[in-house]
């Protein structure tokens, strides 16, 4: 099956491509923020002041015509992005590394004993509901599909692949959103914690708005081929920035001066 194309390097036209990856209505059509141009000004100082992570520039290709296979496939993008719920970076890590190296085919997970999935992935918390919830999707995958595997998610469009995806318990819209971003290499604007807080401090997104509004909103106002680039860079942002998180790391955080100052509320 043919495979999606992967973005183009960081450095792209002028011109911002139309927004096509959102289906959903803005819940807040009359809040003009933000605009293309404010997009790309924040998307640039932040790339400026970070760079784009190495551990996400990975999921970028300079080639766009490269045919080598994914790192990961679109289960194991699933899988991981589940782990990654409620717990920090390197413990979802160091869960789905443990969970593949315990079971290194997805069947062997299926045909497993629960506990032993709970105890291959107790290192990234709440073990016992997510290894429930993985064993129930390979499951699901299983009945409808004949074997264990999500490749076909490639070929579909960003609203078919929500709509498959969002059957599975305990896949909500911000990790569809991430399977959508770094796993099939569709643009989307997951909100996290960090993108939240920050959009809102910054006047993109109302007040008012909560997670699954101020997602909504976001994907019809920021344009697609700077999607990737800034999620990524509000993430980084969100983390090492005093002025910006609610606690950035120690070991990680950044003296320099914050560009979004002049933005926030």
């Amino acid at each position: 099956m043919p495979r999606n194309p992967k973005r183009n390097k960081t450095t792209q036209s002028p011109k911002s491509s139309a927004n096509l990856s959102s289906s959903s209505p803005d819940p807040f059509p009359e809040h003009h923020q933000p605009t293309p141009a404010q997009c790309r000004a924040v998307r640039d100082d932040l790339l400026a002041l970070h760079g784009l992570p190495r551990d996400l520039a990975k999921y970028r290709n300079p080639d766009p015509s490269d045919e080598a296979p994914p790192e990961k496939t679109v289960l194991d993008g699933v899988v991981s992005t589940l782990l990654s719920q409620n717990t920090t970076d390197s413990n979802s890590r160091r869960a789905f590394l443990s969970l593949k190296s315990a079971f290194p085919a997805w069947e062997d997970v299926l045909n497993a004993e629960p506990k032993r999935v709970e105890d291959a992935i107790r290192c990234g918390g709440l073990a016992v509901t997510k290894a429930s919830r993985i064993r129930s999707i390979l499951k699901d995958v299983m009945e409808r599909r004949g074997e264990i595997c999500l490749e076909y998610l490639r070929a579909l469009s960003v609203g078919e692949v929500k709509a498959e995806l969002s059957r599975f318990k305990g896949i909500g819209p911000k990790t569809v959103a991430c399977v959508l971003m770094f796993h099939l290499h569709q643009d989307d604007f997951p909100v996290d914690t960090h993108v939240f807080r920050i959009t809102k401090a910054i006047g993109w997104v109302p007040m008012k708005a909560d997670r699954e509004k101020a997602y909504l909103h976001l994907n019809n106002r920021i344009p697609n081929d700077l999607k990737f680039d800034l999620n990524c860079l509000l993430i980084t942002h969100g983390k090492l920035c005093p002025r910006c998180a609610k606690r950035a790391s120690n070991q990680q955080s950044t003296d320099s001066p914050c560009p979004l100052t002049k933005l926030l509320s």
